[in-house]
């Protein structure tokens, strides 16, 4: 590993042995190789240790974390976030599948760009055997000069999955770290887009993976996402309306801390009173991947080809 890396990527796990190892080789398989990555594994009791220590044993670019209880899945994504070195830096989810050239791009792209905070590229969801269910278009107007135009679409626009792009860590470590109430990853979005515009690379080189163990299916109440993100939550004083007024909330104070001109704050608060009213219609706002199991009728294409490492995976 580099004393200083350029890039740092986070990848906090819990339980992640089934798909762990395909993951790990698409991130060590990437053409772009200045780069750490910080795996903290939240106390795992399956074979999440012995698959991380194996690789980390022969790739020093990897430093192996293990905590010895489970802190719950938010606290562990701030954590990884805390011990990077980086100046660029990257969440990464251990189910999830990644195009050879994805860091690759999109270090170019803010390299290219220094006006853009974050990058990411095109994005499809993949079933449980890496094959593509849900391909789909970014909709979202996170390119533009313009902050309320930005955050309006970030509030309105379903799909998306930003918190997975290659971000400058300056910008991060001025933005509240990520809180643990309902969909508080949106916010977190939200406030960071407050800060300047993303790039979308034109490429499909992320593909999320959908299957029933992931955290959207495993815990299908909002209480239970909430408990599993910091356990504190199963107390008696985070009953569902308080998850629901924080998420609220989270927008107005990501508004109050941005930089922003007084003209532009007064124009995202308007567009948040106009989201508000608008909740009132079942499903606003939901992800593509969160409305329901991905249906095997769906166009269906394998990703090995884009992925790198599949064929000499060896954990």
């Amino acid at each position: 590993m580099t004393a200083q890396p350029r890039l740092s990527i986070g990848l906090p796990v819990y339980n992640g042995e089934e798909y762990l190892a395909e993951s790990l080789d698409a991130l060590l398989g990437q053409t772009y190789e200045d780069f750490e990555l910080v795996i903290s594994d939240n106390a795992s009791t399956d074979g999440t240790q012995e698959i991380c220590r194996k690789y980390a044993a022969r790739d020093s670019r990897i430093r192996y974390l293990r905590l010895p209880r489970n802190i719950g899945a938010t606290p562990n994504h701030n954590r990884v976030f805390a011990e990077s070195r980086g100046e660029l830096f990257k969440w990464a989810s251990h189910d999830d599948l990644y195009g050879r050239d994805l860091l690759r791009r999109c270090v170019q792209a803010l390299d290219e760009r220094p006006d853009m905070i974050l990058a990411h590229t095109g994005q499809a969801v993949i079933d449980c055997d890496g094959q593509v269910r849900v391909p789909y278009e970014y909709g979202l107007a996170t390119a533009s000069p313009h902050a309320p135009e930005r955050f309006r679409s970030l509030l309105f626009e379903p799909g998306g999955d930003d918190f997975y792009g290659v971000m400058r860590a300056d910008v991060l470590r001025r933005v509240k770290p990520m809180d643990s109430y309902h969909h508080a990853d949106r916010t977190f979005v939200a406030e960071i887009g407050l800060h300047g515009p993303f790039h979308q690379v034109p490429e499909l080189l992320y593909f999320r993976r959908d299957h029933p163990t992931r955290a959207e299916r495993a815990n299908p109440s909002m209480r239970s996402r909430c408990i599993n993100l910091d356990p504190r939550r199963a107390g008696p004083l985070h009953p569902t309306p308080r998850l629901l007024a924080e998420y609220v909330w989270g927008f107005v104070a990501a508004i109050r801390r941005a930089p922003l001109s007084p003209a532009d704050r007064r124009a995202c608060y308007r567009r948040l009173a106009a989201w508000m009213t608008s909740r009132v219609r079942p499903g606003a706002g939901e992800r593509v991947e969160d409305r329901a199991p991905v249906s095997p009728d769906r166009l269906t294409v394998s990703v090995d080809a884009l992925v790198a490492g599949r064929e000499g995976r060896q954990a």
